[in-house]
């Protein structure tokens, strides 16, 4: 699977991590998981008329010492769909763009 790792976090990085995780998406009901929303302008041509299978989110994993953020849309409703995709270069400039003003409010140097 495609996606965009920072790791080498330490023990206070990931604290601070995981409440901007918390303070700012949406829990995945696993420990460690969260769903990051896809908005709704940066839909892809697979997700467009498949409002039933929405939202779409990419999934962001928080592990002891790394961070990681899929590149995969992933549907709410529906597993097995064609609107689950890699991400569109808009929607993955998106995820990185999230991920790095996450590293910037929480100070995180990684």
């Amino acid at each position: 699977m495609r996606q965009y790792v920072i790791d080498e976090i330490n023990f206070l990085e990931r604290d601070n991590i995981e409440s901007y995780l918390k303070r700012t998406l949406k829990p995945a009901g696993l420990e460690g998981v969260f769903f990051l929303e896809v908005p709704p302008d940066l839909l892809g041509p697979e997700q467009q008329g498949h409002e039933q299978c929405g939202p779409f989110y990419f999934s962001v994993i928080l592990e002891p010492t790394q961070v990681r953020f899929e590149f995969l849309v992933r549907s709410s409703h529906n597993m097995h769909c064609s609107c689950i995709a890699r991400a569109t270069p808009a929607q993955r400039q998106f995820v990185l763009d999230f991920a790095d003003r996450m590293l910037e409010e929480e100070m995180i140097s990684a």
